[in-house]
């Protein structure tokens, strides 16, 4: 996609709807690695969560303390939903919508990318609270990835479920750059990133 230039935004925004999404690499064990089933990633991120948020309380917080902590790491989250590097992030997911191996972002990556995250909060926090804060971060990526599979592959008939999934399909298929947010629209209120039509 690099040699698209400014035509990128117009070729994105024009979804394949198959099932099947684009290879990216030619060896097959990289390949295997940019794919994942939806339920991998709270079977390997919630049992982080739950440890950080013990060495937390382990280095002195108590629990009311590492459950605000882990709330505060959920509220950076939903300011990081938005926020991607487009193609492989999330411009894949643009182009194949119905891809359910490629809407989720694989462990792997996210363990590269939670490298720089993880240092951030180290350095912003205390020793104590940093685990807690960074497992609130973890946590509200688990509920964004699941949320957005759900949004895609489930079928809410009513009420807030029924409401996101609009929300996020206008997203994809009338208004591609508005609406940018998974889990509410509070972020896209802020913003001015909500859309005008729904």
């Amino acid at each position: 996609v690099g040699h698209l230039g400014e035509a990128y935004e117009k070729w994105v925004h024009q979804p394949i709807v198959t099932k099947d999404g684009p290879r990216f690499f030619a060896n097959d064990f990289c390949e295997l690695l940019t794919r994942t089933k939806w339920w991998v990633i709270p079977l390997v991120w919630l049992p982080v969560v739950c440890w950080l948020v013990c060495i937390s309380t382990q280095r002195g917080l108590t629990p009311t303390e590492a459950a605000l902590a882990v709330v505060g790491g959920i509220f950076i989250w939903t300011l990081l939903e938005g926020n991607t590097f487009h193609y492989l992030l999330h411009g894949c997911h643009h182009k194949h919508p119905l891809d359910g191996l490629r809407l989720v972002f694989p462990p792997a990556a996210t363990a590269i990318l939670c490298a720089p995250v993880w240092t951030m909060f180290k350095l912003l926090s205390s020793p104590s609270t940093a685990p807690a804060l960074f497992g609130g971060g973890l946590l509200g990526y688990v509920t964004y990835d699941c949320t957005h599979y759900y949004l895609h592959h489930g079928k809410p008939s009513k009420g807030y479920g029924q409401i996101l999934k609009r929300y996020h399909l206008n997203h994809h298929f009338k208004v591609q750059n508005k609406g940018f947010g998974i889990t509410s629209s509070i972020w896209d209120h802020v913003f001015g990133t909500f859309p005008a039509t729904q």
